[in-house]
C-alpha cells in the first residue's frame, strides 16, 4: 500500500431518482476531489435509494434494476470519474441476463469500470440475489475489499477479505436509528430531522447516542482493530423510505481508531490521508499470523443461512 487520500461521503438520497442522486454523488465527489481525495465512496444503494424497495415484487424490482456494467446509471457514474479525474464508489441494483437482481456496488475510475461486488447477505427486499464470493482488487497502489452493510456483522466476513490481502475495506451501508429491540435504540423523529437547523442539538443528540454513533462503535472499530485494516463506512443522512438516517461517514485506521469523521447534519464528505506504516505495528496483523486453522472445523460446518435485521420489513407481514 501507498499513502492515499480517500472520502467517505453521506447524504440524503431521493427514493426512486436516480438523476438526482447521481447530482449529489458528482458534487460531493467534486467536494471532495478539491481536498485531494483519490477515491470517493458512498452508502449502498445511493443510485436508486434503498429502503423502499423492500416491498416491491421481482417484477417491479427488476424494472428498478441495472445491467452493470452497461447500464445508464454506471455509464453516468463513468463520466463523472473521467471529468473528475477520479475513482468513485457507489451502491445500485443489478439485473443480469438471468433476471437476478443483486445488490451491487461499483467502482469506475477515468478509464471506465473496473469492479463490481454483491452483497452476500440482502435481506431487504425477499427477491435479492446473494452474491457468491468475496472480492479483493488492485487499485491505485492498494489492495481493496468491499462488504456491503449486514456483510460487516459477521467477523468472518472481515477475517477472510483481510486474508486475501486487504489493506483498506469499502464498507457501504444504510443503517442506524432503526425500529431495534436492544435497550436505546430505535427511530429518530422525523420533525427533528426537519427542524435540524433550528434546533440541532436534539437531533446530534439522537444520531451520536445508542441509535446512531453509539451502536456503531460496538464493533465497527473492532472490525479494523481485528483484522488490521483501514474500514471506510459510508451511511446516508436524512430521510429514507420510512426512518431517519443519521449518516456519521467515518474513516478508521488499523488500530480501530477514527482517522476522520462527519458530524455534519447535511450532506457531507470527510477526506482521510491513509499511510501503510500503521500496519507494521497493527494488532489484527499479528493475529492473522496466530491463526490456528485446524482448530476451526466447526466454522466450515454446512448451515442453511438466514439472513435477518432485528426489525420487521414490510415483505414479513404479508
Amino acid at each position: 500500500m501507498r499513502n492515499i487520500c480517500v472520502a467517505a461521503a453521506q447524504f440524503e438520497h431521493r427514493d426512486n431518482d436516480p438523476n438526482y442522486n447521481l447530482s449529489r454523488i458528482e458534487a460531493l465527489a467534486e467536494q471532495a476531489v478539491e481536498q485531494d481525495a483519490e477515491i470517493v465512496s458512498f452508502h449502498e444503494g445511493c443510485i436508486p435509494g434503498y429502503s423502499w424497495i423492500q416491498s416491491l415484487d421481482k417484477q417491479q424490482l427488476l424494472e428498478v434494476a441495472e445491467p452493470v456494467p452497461d447500464g445508464p446509471s454506471v455509464r453516468r457514474l463513468c463520466d463523472i470519474a473521467r471529468r473528475l479525474n477520479t475513482v468513485i464508489m457507489a451502491g445500485l441494483f443489478e439485473r443480469d441476463a438471468d433476471e437476478n437482481v443483486f445488490n451491487c456496488y461499483v467502482t469506475v475510475g477515468v478509464d471506465g469500470f473496473i469492479s463490481k461486488f454483491h452483497k452476500l447477505h440482502p435481506f431487504v427486499n425477499p427477491h435479492l440475489s446473494p452474491g457468491n464470493g468475496f472480492q479483493v482488487i488492485d487499485l491505485l497502489g492498494c489492495r481493496v475489499g468491499f462488504l456491503i452493510c449486514y456483510d460487516n456483522n459477521l467477523p468472518e466476513n472481515g477475517r477472510i477479505t483481510a486474508m486475501h490481502g486487504a489493506e483498506i475495506i469499502f464498507m457501504p451501508h444504510v443503517t442506524g436509528c432503526l425500529p431495534s429491540v436492544m435497550p436505546g435504540r430505535g427511530t429518530v423523529d422525523r420533525s427533528l430531522w426537519e427542524n435540524r437547523d433550528c434546533d440541532p442539538v436534539r437531533l446530534r443528540q439522537e444520531f451520536e447516542g445508542p441509535k446512531g454513533r453509539g451502536w456503531l462503535m460496538r464493533w465497527l472499530p473492532a472490525r479494523a482493530y481485528e483484522n488490521g485494516v483501514y474500514a471506510v463506512f459510508t451511511n446516508p443522512i436524512g430521510w429514507d423510505y420510512d426512518t431517519v438516517k443519521p449518516g456519521l461517514a467515518m474513516i478508521l485506521d488499523p488500530y480501530g481508531e477514527v482517522l476522520v469523521e462527519s458530524h455534519a447534519l447535511e450532506d457531507d464528505v470527510v477526506v482521510g490521508h491513509l499511510t501503510p506504516d500503521k500496519f507494521e505495528r497493527a494488532s489484527g496483523r499479528r493475529y492473522l499470523k496466530a491463526r490456528r486453522p485446524e482448530l476451526y472445523d466447526k466454522l466450515v460446518q454446512p448451515q442453511a443461512s438466514v439472513t435477518l435485521p432485528g426489525w420487521k420489513m414490510e415483505h414479513q407481514g404479508k
